[in-house]
């Protein structure tokens, strides 16, 4: 497929990077029903790691299986699919060069004491994703965390292996623990925040949680009411955090959250594309969803980033 004026725009964004990197942007910004348009519609299913089997796969059995998630993510168009080495490592000869692969690199579980400080350990390598044929790599940061700085500086290594090695990066910017609150985790000043964190370590995807319009940060709320920054709606907000990573100059994409009904689902996404999101990235409203039912709400999704 010959590459589109957008998708051409969008890798002249990243100005020092390699063919390479630019090659497996392109690779993911041109597979699916979204190709060519600069939207992405992704699932991730790594929440096996995170939230432990039964809690992922129990509503939707098959889900047990990866080579469920590669056929739902090919069949449904995606863009690319994401999940850990052992995962992308159980059906990557058989779906082979299908979709574009990204290898989340580290990973949290539920049964860490860490509270103040989050992190995540390495699950994964640049080798082991350039084995497996992938064209990114992920990793999770948790701005706010007191384990944030180490986190970061591990971010700095990978993404430097990553982009030598022709890789894109993504950045999971998710804040948490320290002082912040629970509502504060979704505030818009701070998930503005940790999205331009995730564009300074060198992210050419960031992926954030759609925000709220609490504000945590006294500092941050005089800012907010003094430059009118407007937040009422979530298209509003979604404005606000694209305009925070580089004015629009990288990918930013918002995950989908836990399982709920289709309607108040889709009127959100409505709301990430009029905001100017990059796409969605949907693991548990797909995956936990029978497989037909999943495929028509990912359809539904994807034509939403169309524009229709």
């Amino acid at each position: 497929m010959k590459m589109t004026r957008i998708i051409k725009k969008i890798l002249n964004n990243y100005e020092s990077d390699n063919p390479g990197v630019k090659a497996s942007l392109a690779n993911i910004l041109m597979s699916g029903k979204l190709a060519g348009t600069g939207k992405l519609v992704i699932l991730p299913v790594d929440q096996g790691f995170e939230h432990g089997p039964a809690r992922s796969f129990a509503k939707n059995s098959l889900g047990y299986d990866p080579h469920y998630h590669f056929k739902l993510a090919i069949n449904a168009g995606l863009s690319a699919f994401a999940a850990p080495l052992g995962m992308l490592e159980a059906g990557a000869d058989t779906f082979a060069g299908q979709i574009p692969l990204i290898m989340k690199v580290n990973s949290s579980n539920s049964l860490s004491r860490e509270k103040g400080a989050p992190t995540q350990a390495i699950t994964g390598s640049v080798r082991e994703a350039i084995r497996l044929g992938c064209s990114a790599v992920g990793f999770t940061i948790y701005p706010g965390s007191d384990a944030a700085l180490d986190m970061i500086t591990e971010i700095q290594e990978i993404a430097l292996e990553a982009k030598d090695a022709g890789l894109a990066v993504v950045v999971w910017s998710y804040p948490r623990g320290g002082d912040i609150s629970k509502e504060g985790e979704t505030a818009i000043d701070i998930v503005s925040y940790a999205a331009h964190m995730a564009a300074l370590v060198g992210a050419h995807i960031i992926k954030v949680k759609p925000p709220t319009s609490f504000i945590e940060l006294s500092e941050a709320k005089k800012v907010y009411m003094s430059e009118n920054i407007p937040i009422n709606t979530l298209t509003d907000r979604i404005k606000h955090v694209v305009q925070s990573c580089f004015h629009g100059r990288r990918l930013v994409v918002f995950s989908g959250g836990n399982s709920r009904d289709n309607e108040s689902l889709l009127i959100e996404v409505k709301e990430l594309f009029l905001g100017g999101a990059s796409g969605s990235i949907i693991g548990r409203n797909s995956f936990q969803r029978p497989y037909d039912e999943a495929l028509d709400l990912l359809n539904q999704i994807t034509n939403i980033y169309r524009g229709k």
